[in-house]
């Protein structure tokens, strides 16, 4: 090994240096290096073993197919931090809780690989092959690369460049979604699927009907994905009009069922419970007939109605969606 000491430029385009001792690493840093050798995989896997960090290792196009970076004993895989993997050959590599963070994945063939517990937050994973890959536990983060890209506050990006990021997005999170649904990991098949859906509504124009239809099926449901939304739009709706059936007024045989000034506390918490069940039989457009609406109230409960039979239609879809997978 050569004794000479070594310069290269990290991730943050800062010089760095190497001790004498640990110049072999130039190689494995220089991204002039061809690393398409069949060789390769079994040179770093002694690096590897060796104890040596592999942060920031140039593996452009690096053949390292079936490689084996796995520390036994270990659920802590090695540290392949900012590692530059474009187009690299990861098919049937064993990378059990590899740390990946920020790294480059892009293009990357990782079919039949196993990356279980391994971490890919602020990872690339633009056009990443993953068919067959295994994925249990893969922590991916909150937000991919190209969302915070596309996002973040510090920076003000031309409109066609926040479009390239979002579209890139929308396409990670279609292969993430696909590929989980198919090995059955449908929870975290659902959110990418919302992540997907968020990242369209993104690039529409902003006041767009769309876009607008788009947001508010989220709010709703998550796009399918979350049914307490539904469940809980329900109570609130319910609540709101009971609340208003209270100081507009209801028919009662002939009566008036409403807030009163003079009758007191106990009596009027009794009238809000009444009305409260009325918004509920009307929400249902169950419609028993013992309370009816009068004046302004017709007007509530036409709407409640209409509301709660889309909602409640909504909700059985949404329901037998999350338990039919």
């Amino acid at each position: 090994m050569s004794q000479h000491r070594c310069h290269y430029k990290d991730h943050n385009g800062e010089q760095c240096d190497l001790e004498a001792g640990q110049s072999g690493l130039c190689f494995w840093h220089d991204p002039t290096s061809s690393k398409e050798g069949d060789e390769i995989a079994s040179q770093l896997q002694q690096v590897a073993s060796e104890g040596h960090s592999l942060e920031g290792f140039s593996l452009r196009r690096a053949n390292l197919r079936g490689i084996n970076l796995v520390k036994k004993g270990s659920r802590e895989g090695y540290n392949l931090t900012y590692a530059d993997l474009y187009h690299a050959d990861l098919s049937e590599a064993h990378l059990f809780g590899a740390d990946l963070r920020h790294a480059s994945l892009m293009k990357a063939d990782l079919c039949g690989a196993n990356i279980h517990l391994s971490n890919l937050k602020d990872a690339n994973l633009l056009g990443i092959k993953l068919d067959g890959t295994k994925l249990d536990n893969v922590i991916w983060g909150d937000l991919i690369l190209q969302e915070k890209q596309a996002s973040a506050p510090s920076q003000r990006l031309p409109r066609e460049q926040q479009q390239d990021y979002l579209q890139q997005a929308e396409e990670i999170y279609r292969t993430l979604r696909l590929e989980t649904e198919s090995q059955g990991l449908f929870q975290t098949a659902g959110r990418f699927f919302r992540k997907e859906m968020t990242m369209r509504r993104l690039q529409m124009p902003v006041y767009s009907i769309e876009r607008n239809i788009s947001a508010l099926v989220d709010l709703f449901c998550g796009y399918g994905e979350l049914p307490l939304r539904v469940l809980s739009f329900s109570l609130i709706i319910i609540l709101f009009c009971g609340i208003l059936y209270n100081i507009i007024g209801l028919g009662d045989a002939g009566g008036y069922l409403g807030w009163q000034v003079g009758v007191g506390l106990k009596q009027n918490l009794l009238t809000l419970l009444e009305c409260l069940y009325f918004s509920i039989i009307t929400f249902t457009t169950l419609g028993y007939g013992d309370l009816v609406p009068v004046g302004y109230s017709r007007v509530v409960a036409a709407v409640e109605a209409f509301v709660g039979a889309f909602t409640i239609a909504l909700f059985v879809v949404v329901f037998v969606k999350k338990m039919t997978r």
